[in-house]
């Protein structure tokens, strides 16, 4: 009788191939799957996304360019514009950097710079300063939000400081400000410009002071009808302008000057939001004109059609019909 080997023979602790133990669940979280080798092991930075926009007028026969990006997630931008004519000449290149408390405009031809910083020292209390590189000039002013909301102090003083710093109290109805100025390069007096506004019989009057000359001007307006005589003193210049709207898409403005007899006339037609007619004539220069704009006037390329707004301009002397010219300008923008 052979003896069985002790490898032979089943362990105590070794399951029965009949009897299933499910296997037991370990406390630790399994470990990461390694990297391949050859990967990159920091992400790779976005590009930034770079704005091109391009500006011809045929009157002046030159191109105006602007190349602009984002950078630090949106929290500076950098732009670079320069002007080129129909030869290939550039001229007049400026590189400026603008962020949220520094913003840097750079004249690449005088090798100049403008330098402005701004931000907040306290909870009301903000500063703000300019200075020119090459003038060797600048300005600092501080403002003080007030208590009750709508009034500020600001306080703002030339670099180099020369005299008392101007003072300027904001409200809600308008601003009045106090500057120390020089006359006759000897003496120095104390100046006061400042413009108020109030509601007077269901319109808007504004008075305006600068320079020892008051301006006043009052506004009235409906859905209808718009009209603001204006009034100059000492001077005694008088002058009014008159708005009708006869209907949301057709407009008709009027401009007139008693002292000098010239006046202005504009109508306008909107197509939509993204065509606009325009005619008007100026007796100052003598001069009939009608325009086509292709995109909002007054808004950006962005929000035009294929980004491209145009504008085709007839212009018809009085004097001299057959001198009329034909102009247009057309600007284009690309997102790359």
């Amino acid at each position: 009788m052979v003896e069985p080997t002790p490898s032979s023979l089943p362990s105590p602790s070794s399951p029965s191939p009949n009897h299933l133990v499910p296997p037991t669940l370990s406390a630790d979280p399994p470990p990461p799957p390694s990297q391949s080798a050859g990967g990159p092991i920091l992400p790779f930075p976005k590009r930034p996304s770079f704005r091109v926009t391009s500006e011809f007028d045929s009157d002046s026969s030159v191109f105006f360019h602007k190349v602009s990006c984002k950078l630090f997630d949106s929290l500076a931008k950098l732009k670079l514009s320069f002007q080129n004519n129909n030869k290939g000449e550039v001229s007049d290149p400026q590189l400026v950097f603008t962020s949220k408390h520094l913003s840097l405009h750079y004249d690449l031809e005088e090798q100049d710079a403008l330098v402005k910083a701004s931000f907040d020292v306290g909870p009301r209390l903000h500063f703000k300063a300019a200075h020119d590189v090459k003038a060797n000039q600048g300005e600092v002013a501080m403002v003080a939000n007030l208590a009750d909301p709508g009034y500020a102090l600001e306080l703002s003083s030339p670099v180099p400081y020369i005299g008392l710093p101007k003072a300027t109290i904001k409200f809600p109805l308008g601003e009045v400000s106090l500057e120390e100025r020089e006359e006759e390069e000897v003496k120095r007096a104390l100046s006061i410009n400042g413009i108020v506004k109030s509601h007077i019989l269901n319109g808007i009057c504004t008075a305006q002071y600068s320079d020892e000359d008051l301006k006043l001007r009052y506004c009235y307006k409906d859905d209808a009808i718009s009209f603001i005589p204006s009034i100059s003193l000492p001077s005694n210049s008088l002058s009014f302008a008159l708005k009708r709207c006869f209907s949301p898409s057709d407009k008709l403005s009027y401009w007139y000057n008693f002292d000098s007899d010239k006046w202005s006339a504009v109508y306008k037609h909107t197509y939509g939001k993204d065509f606009k007619f325009k005619a008007g004539y100026d007796s100052e220069v003598r001069l009939g004109w009608a325009s086509l704009w292709v995109g909002d006037e007054g808004g950006k390329a962005k929000t035009a059609p294929m980004k491209m707004k145009v504008q085709f301009m007839l212009q018809v002397p009085q004097d001299d019909i057959t001198s009329s010219a034909l102009m247009f300008r057309v600007k284009k923008r690309w997102d790359i």
